[in-house]
Formats: C-alpha cells, sequence, structure tokens
C-alpha cells in the first residue's frame, strides 16, 4: 500500500509560557466574559423564549407559540409605534449628522478661544435627557415659551406644539440635536486627521470653499458618517424616555413611538409575553435597516488611508 500525505498542516503547540499567559489573559478578562454571559446573552436568550409564552410576571409562563408574532400584524397601536419611530429615525438621523458636522467645523476653526468654543458646544450633549425634556416643554409654551416670542417677531401665530401630532414630534426632532455634540467629537477627530497638504493643493487648483468640503472633507469623512449613521440609528429606534416626559405619547398617539408601547405592554399592561415579542421584531428591525447602510455605504463609504 502507498501511503498518501496529507497537506493539512497540523496546528502548531503551545508552549508552556504561551499556554501561561493565554491562562492569565482568560483569567483578566474573565469578569467582563462572565457580565457578558448574565446581563446580555441569558437575558437576550430569555427574552426570546418568553416572546413565545403568555407571561404576566407574576405566574408561571404558558406557551402559545407565534401568536404573540401574530398578534402584531393585527395590532394597529404596533403599526402607529412602528410608523412614528420610522418618522423620527427619518428626520432626527440625517439632521442630527448635518448638525454633528457643522459643530465639528466650528469647533475645528483655528482661533485662540478654540478650547471655550468646544466646550459651550459640547456641553448640551452632557445634560441628562430627561432635564433638558422638561426645559424644551418651557420652551415652546403657547403663552409664556420663548420660541413662540421669536416666531411671533416674524408674524407667525401662536401655537401649542405638544398639542398637535406632527408638532410633538417635530419638538422632540429638534431636542435631539442638543445631543450632536458627542458626535461632533468623532468627526473633529476625523477633520484633524485631514492633511492639509490637500486643501492647499486644491486651493492653487482654484477650488472654492464648497468644493474642497465636497471632495476632500466629505469623501475623508465618510467612513466616520457611517459609523454615526450607525449608532445614531440604533439611538433612534430606541427613543423612549423624551416622549414619556412630554407628552406620554400623546397626543392622538401622535408620539406613540415604539419603546414607549413597548414598555406599556410589558409594565402597564402585564404583556411581557408580547413585549418580548416587540422587542425581538425590533432587534430584527435594526439589524435590517444596519444591513441596508452597510450594503448601500460600500459604494460611497472611502476607507483609503490618507498620508
Amino acid at each position: 500500500m502507498i501511503a498518501v500525505k496529507s497537506d493539512q498542516k497540523t496546528a502548531p503547540r503551545l508552549t508552556r509560557r504561551e499556554r501561561t499567559n493565554l491562562t492569565k489573559g482568560l483569567l483578566f478578562i474573565s469578569p467582563w466574559i462572565i457580565g457578558l454571559i448574565i446581563f446580555t446573552v441569558y437575558p437576550m436568550i430569555y427574552s426570546i423564549v418568553l416572546s413565545f409564552t403568555r407571561y404576566s410576571g407574576f405566574k408561571d409562563p404558558a406557551w402559545l407559540g407565534v401568536q404573540n408574532y401574530t398578534r402584531l400584524f393585527g395590532d394597529s397601536l404596533f403599526w402607529l409605534s412602528l410608523s412614528n419611530t420610522l418618522y423620527y429615525v427619518l428626520w432626527a438621523v440625517p439632521v442630527g449628522i448635518v448638525v454633528a458636522i457643522l459643530l465639528a467645523i466650528a469647533m475645528n476653526r483655528d482661533v485662540r478661544e478654540v478650547s471655550v468654543y468646544r466646550a459651550i458646544l459640547y456641553l448640551p450633549s452632557i445634560l441628562p435627557a430627561f432635564a433638558m425634556a422638561f426645559i424644551f416643554i418651557v420652551l415652546v409654551n403657547p403663552q409664556y415659551g420663548i420660541v413662540n416670542y421669536i416666531f411671533s417677531l416674524f408674524g407667525a401665530p401662536t401655537q401649542d406644539y405638544l398639542s398637535d401630532p406632527t408638532g410633538a414630534k417635530n419638538v422632540i426632532i429638534a431636542l435631539a440635536q442638543l445631543g450632536a455634540g458627542n458626535a461632533a467629537l468623532i468627526f473633529l477627530a476625523g477633520l484633524r486627521g485631514i492633511p492639509d497638504t490637500l486643501y492647499d493643493a486644491a486651493r492653487i487648483d482654484g477650488a472654492g470653499v464648497m468644493r474642497r468640503f465636497f471632495s476632500i472633507t466629505l469623501p475623508l469623512l465618510s467612513p466616520i458618517i457611517l459609523f454615526n449613521l450607525i449608532t445614531a440609528l440604533s439611538g433612534g429606534l430606541q427613543i423612549f424616555q423624551q416622549a414619556y416626559i412630554m407628552t406620554k405619547g400623546g397626543p392622538n398617539n401622535g408620539t406613540l413611538f415604539y419603546m414607549l408601547y413597548l414598555y406599556r405592554n410589558a409594565f402597564a399592561y402585564a404583556q411581557l409575553g408580547y413585549a418580548c415579542a416587540l422587542s425581538l421584531v425590533l432587534f430584527i428591525i435594526g439589524l435590517a435597516l444596519a444591513g441596508v447602510l452597510f450594503t448601500v455605504s460600500q459604494r460611497f463609504v472611502n476607507y483609503e488611508l490618507v498620508g
């Protein structure tokens, strides 16, 4: 018989020192691994299991199969909350990216007081969201709010924005822009990494400010734009506390966002199984939208290093 030699290479065996280092490394990261399993992986798996049950939080779960998911298709509030959330994401995310880029450009100015400007522009993003929500309630008040006062100077009639479904959503979208400072800092780091020689060469060629922005700045910031789009999309789908504090989901369910409806089912209606089904559907929607962004970004995002 002729022995046939295998082309497969055997994996190199770890030395004693490498095994010791591996053991020490696993030991040091074990708190993170344990925390990930206990506080993330296990709750996710358990919520998926509960999504197929009727569970109030007090009695044992009763198996329902896919009834919670089939119920979604006939739930008008589910579709309304989903449409409200997508409306918010459609406006808040792109506007937030534009505002963050403008803030980053302002932070990148070469002036003596730039550190003070950066602190002022970043300050609103570190304030608690519930505090800013209460401030906005005062600002848009139809009787003594400064927003109506400013608009009245231009002849606009006084409006109670929080009593109108569309107006209330727009107020919450405007409120979200106060948190653009976090994304602006990331954009600022990207701007600082663009070589000045590129702008100098563009000026020599006669390129104006807008041409330099669209031909140099935006293409080189495209990976950071994609990152901020993904994080903003995730946060936008989970919009909750602003609507809960300012409108309680009203008026006429105009600000009944997805997470607020999920919260009501879980803690007001004691339908934890249905709430788990809602959370899983939201997770799938988020993954699908992120996948679409990644697919589309392949045509526009430039990952080439400059330098």
